[in-house]
């Protein structure tokens, strides 16, 4: 379902994530498997296919943007937590059309969900700071998907 929360799709990748991020079992394989094993209605599944496919695909760039906003090592972070700086720092980076507060709001929600008791709190203190870096003045650009609909209209 496209018009599906990305709420609902970010909760999903967490878990589809977490699994990958254990074993290094191939996304896609995963990606089915959970859309077989779990109701997904709800859910923005093109956003869900984006995060599970990008976030594994891009994995060296989105620690190497973390890490300078870390206390520890990368592999040293809870797992769970691991995953959804992944996918805050992978949305900061890469989905432009969305706003930072916006994304770091969804992590610290999704790690008082799924997190440790206080996780939430390292999880906004980094995404915050990697958010500063990256969209200096909260500036949000247009997705590559929205500028190419727009490229496309203007040669119309």
């Amino acid at each position: 379902m496209a018009g599906g929360s990305r709420h609902a799709a970010r909760q999903a990748a967490v878990q589809a994530l977490y699994q990958w991020d254990l074993t290094e079992q191939d996304p896609g394989e995963i990606e089915a498997h959970f859309i077989q094993q779990h109701d997904l209605e709800d859910a923005d599944q093109g956003y869900f296919h984006i995060l599970i496919s990008e976030v594994p695909l891009y994995r060296q760039e989105i620690q190497a943007n973390l890490q300078p906003y870390l206390d520890r090592d990368f592999d040293s972070i809870d797992p769970v937590e691991r995953v959804i700086l992944r996918i805050g720092a992978y949305e900061l980076e890469y989905q432009h059309d969305v706003p930072a507060k916006v994304i770091i709001n969804e992590a610290v929600e999704l790690a008082k969900t799924f997190g440790a008791d206080y996780g939430y709190k390292f999880v906004n203190g980094v995404l915050d700071r990697l958010a500063e870096s990256l969209r200096p003045n909260g500036v949000q650009r247009p997705s590559a998907a929205a500028l190419n609909e727009t490229n496309s209209a203007i040669k119309e």
